[in-house]
């Protein structure tokens, strides 16, 4: 069933104010990104309103903010400056047709396999690269147009409005929980610069430098619908596809780590395929409206949760506000400071990244400690997509040499001088050595006696090692006898087929993965 909100006035409250004060820090981050992808502001600011809308009305995790987002935009920068900006409104639309196809097939129960280590990495480096991109806030335009960084008097009144925003926002609760602290310390912050008449940054400003034009604007008018101007041919297809498939693999993976991270904080629990339609619609939109894309914020998504967030009213009122500046009140917002926001932003680093991780130092296996660390570094290199598979690939690894050591024998002779080797472990690619070695055809007597009920046999080489073995016996002119191999074992096996003993009763019965069964 759809809930708007929890039962309760002061729900509505909250998840209103905080809307606001989301669709404020929405604001900057959208025109940022939107010249990072080579695009016009008013792009990035209806993908913000597009995906955010959609996605608290349809998506699986209330209370997560989506929006325009730079793992995104730095995929998109490319296509732009080749082919244009309609082939990104095509190439986006097909992404979220890719999400939707994702959520269908129930494929968003996958973020389960994320190890906790690279979430650990996720959630820190993810708090260095916001932290980072507040640090461009600080450079304004010289007279070449060149961006310089701020130094004297600018540099002192922004450290200073940015040290009073976040001491607004971890005082006020203390005192009182009617408010958002951010929003306040955004609106006062705003009203101490107006009416001092500082000379500090706004948004406006930002708007300016970056688009090197004076009387640069957010204001617009409602997205319309228009059909990306591509030719409908293989050749586009053959453009758009790559870049496509990054998007829609990018926008999930940030999408669905930022719900288990909502899930940990709010002690509740998303909708992973849900949340892929609710994407996959939201970009599918955006092709179909002129905008550029995007996924879920983890920044504003925090912000949101702080400050009394919790229902899809949030994000639909982060939403809502949002076009409303873009429609009339584009002169009051285009008034903000920049440190105001930065500051909220730096309370957001201060409460993502995970400060027990470097208590965990020491008292975590080695392995661990690698992983997360990989996954922070790669996550600020590069970004957070690529980040997660490096982390995923190298615990899968971690996670194989590990339990390849974890195959054994016990080996006895019986009275009618037959060898047995009693088998456990887990027989697979990275313990097919350690297999090999436990057996030696030379030393052993004529029969030999292979019993697998303690073990499983996963993939296609163990299946090999186990006709490989067969074959060392066959070759030393030795008979060799296996037992307790499931019946898609045996019927896999080829050189060891005749030497497998078949026992309906007792053989286990298990799967394994071969390309053979396809």
């Amino acid at each position: 069933m759809f809930q708007l909100t929890c039962p309760g006035r002061q729900c509505v409250k909250n998840d209103t104010l905080s809307g606001l004060t989301v669709a404020l820090a929405l604001v900057p981050e959208a025109i940022a990104f939107a010249f990072v992808a080579g695009v016009e502001p008013l792009v990035g600011l209806y993908a913000a309103f597009m995906m955010g809308i959609i996605t608290s009305i349809i998506g699986g995790r209330p209370g997560m903010i989506s929006g325009a987002t730079g793992a995104m935009a730095v995929v998109m920068v490319s296509l732009v400056a080749q082919h244009g900006v309609e082939y990104l409104f095509a190439a986006v639309l097909l992404a979220g047709l890719i999400q939707i196809l994702s959520g269908v097939l129930r494929l968003g129960k996958f973020i389960r396999m994320v190890p906790h280590p690279v979430m650990l990495g996720f959630v820190n480096g993810l708090a260095i690269v916001i932290f980072l991109a507040q640090l461009q806030q600080f450079q304004v335009a010289d007279a070449d147009g060149n961006l310089v960084w701020m130094s004297g008097e600018p540099l002192l009144i922004m450290l200073g409005l940015v040290v009073l925003t976040m001491a607004i926002i971890h005082f006020l609760p203390k005192l009182t929980s009617a408010l958002p602290a951010s929003l306040v310390a955004i609106v006062s912050v705003t009203l101490l610069v107006f009416y001092l008449d500082l000379d500090a940054r706004t948004v406006q400003g930002v708007l300016a430098d970056m688009s090197g034009n004076p009387q640069a604007t957010i204001a617009g008018g409602l997205p319309e619908f228009h059909i990306p101007m591509v030719p409908f041919s293989f050749e586009t297809l053959y453009i758009i596809l790559p870049y496509a498939v990054i998007l829609a693999a990018v926008g999930l993976i940030e999408s669905l780590l930022t719900l288990s991270l909502i899930d940990e904080l709010t002690e509740s629990r998303g909708r992973g395929n849900k949340e892929c339609i609710g994407q996959g619609v939201a970009n599918t939109v955006n092709g179909l409206f002129g905008g550029m894309g995007g996924c879920a914020m983890i920044g504003q998504s925090m912000i949101n949760i702080n400050s009394g967030g919790r229902g899809r009213l949030s994000g639909i009122s982060a939403a809502l506000f949002l076009l409303t500046f873009i429609l009339v009140g584009s002169s009051l917002i285009e008034m903000i400071p920049v440190a105001a926001l930065v500051g909220v932003m730096f309370i957001v680093v201060l409460g993502t990244f995970e400060w027990a991780s470097f208590r965990l130092l020491g008292k975590i296996p080695l392995a661990d400690t690698f992983v997360g660390i990989l996954v922070a570094v790669v996550t600020v290199l590069t970004d957070l997509a690529i980040a997660v598979i490096v982390g995923v690939i190298v615990s899968a690894l971690v996670f194989a040499w590990e339990h390849a050591k974890h195959i054994y024998a016990k080996t006895y002779v019986d009275k009618y001088g037959i060898k047995h080797y009693e088998i456990s472990g887990p027989l697979f690619f990275g313990s097919v050595q350690t297999f090999a070695d436990l057996f030696n055809p030379k030393d052993d007597p004529d029969e030999v006696m292979v019993d697998f009920a303690n073990a499983r046999v996963y993939d296609h080489s163990g299946l090999e090692a186990i006709d490989a073995l067969a074959e060392r016996y066959t070759r030393a002119e030795k008979r060799l006898h296996i037992k307790h191999l499931s019946q898609e074992c045996q019927n896999l096996l080829v050189k060891a087929g005749d030497l497998v003993e078949v026992n309906m009763l007792e053989d286990p019965r298990y799967h394994v993965a071969d390309d053979r069964l396809a």
